[in-house]
């Protein structure tokens, strides 16, 4: 579960960037999650939860950015959909979200400056007697171990990070705005009172891929974007596997729908029963 940002306390957190960081529960289950939840936040998030939640509730499918990357992951989500449709959920598609894509390139600009910013003040009150006090010290380290912290990668997001000034600069604020307003009032806001939704899902990702420290990550698309930098919440649950390895569809909500998202997200799980033990191999045989 992703939640809302500011649902829960993310005081001892290492920071990213503080318009999107936010901590949540990674479970074996949807109780399992709600459970969790209902410690990080202080509320009781179990009692939402509902074989029958689907009944009625209104889901739209994002299908503009988000599927069509991934024929395995498309497969397995569509079927997911169909579990939605039998178990009583009315599905609207497509309910695309506006804007979609179209503001990859602020949010790079907030999470370099929001980066730099919270990183020192992390610093600053978990560890106010370590060696390393700023990014630039962060940088510094590493450089000075680069063989045993940096074997595989280098750190140039760190050092465009550290070419940004306070959070006080005119660019920074532009970009969070337009983040704000494409991501919020003029993106999801719009696509949930236009069609009336509870919740809209998406593939969660691309299938995982093997490391290939030659070529670097093979990423092809995922959901993800549009609800963390709305700083709205999401949820995902497998949804089925391609070469052993799970594929997820996400549940996303408006601000502070968590307990909607897990009523959802746990009538699916219980109609559909994706979940497989893990078995631990020494690699995957893809």
């Amino acid at each position: 579960v992703k939640p809302t940002v500011g649902l829960v306390d993310g005081a001892g957190i290492i920071p990213i960037a503080h318009s999107q960081d936010t901590g949540g529960p990674m479970a074996r289950t949807v109780a399992d999650a709600a459970a969790l939840l209902g410690v990080l936040a202080g509320r009781d998030y179990t009692a939402s939860l509902d074989p029958a939640g689907l009944r009625g509730a209104r889901i739209g499918v994002a299908r503009k950015k988000f599927f069509g990357y991934s024929p395995e992951a498309d497969v397995l989500v569509e079927a997911a959909i169909a579990v939605l449709k039998s178990q009583g959920a009315v599905i609207v598609d497509p309910a695309d979200i506006p804007h979609a894509g179209e503001y990859d390139d602020s949010e790079l600009i907030v999470l370099l400056y929001e980066l730099k910013a919270d990183l020192a003040a992390y610093l600053a009150t978990w560890a106010p007697g370590a060696r390393v006090k700023t990014l630039a010290d962060v940088i510094a380290f590493n450089e000075a171990n680069k063989a045993q912290e940096m074997p595989y990668f280098g750190q140039e997001l760190f050092l465009q990070a550290q070419q940004k000034g306070p959070l006080t600069d005119q660019v920074y604020r532009d970009a969070l705005a337009k983040d704000q307003r494409l991501s919020r009032t003029e993106g999801l806001d719009v696509v949930f009172a236009q069609n009336n939704l509870d919740a809209i899902v998406a593939p969660t990702g691309s299938p995982p891929w093997p490391t290939d420290l030659v070529n670097g990550d093979h990423f092809l698309g995922a959901s993800s974007t549009p609800a963390a930098v709305a700083g709205y919440p999401s949820i995902a649950v497998p949804v089925g596997y391609t070469f052993g390895l799970p594929v997820g569809m996400s549940f996303i909500g408006r601000a502070n729908s968590e307990s909607m998202l897990l009523k959802l997200a746990y009538a699916y799980e219980q109609a559909a029963k994706p979940r497989r033990a893990p078995r631990f191999m020494p690699t995957a045989q893809l």
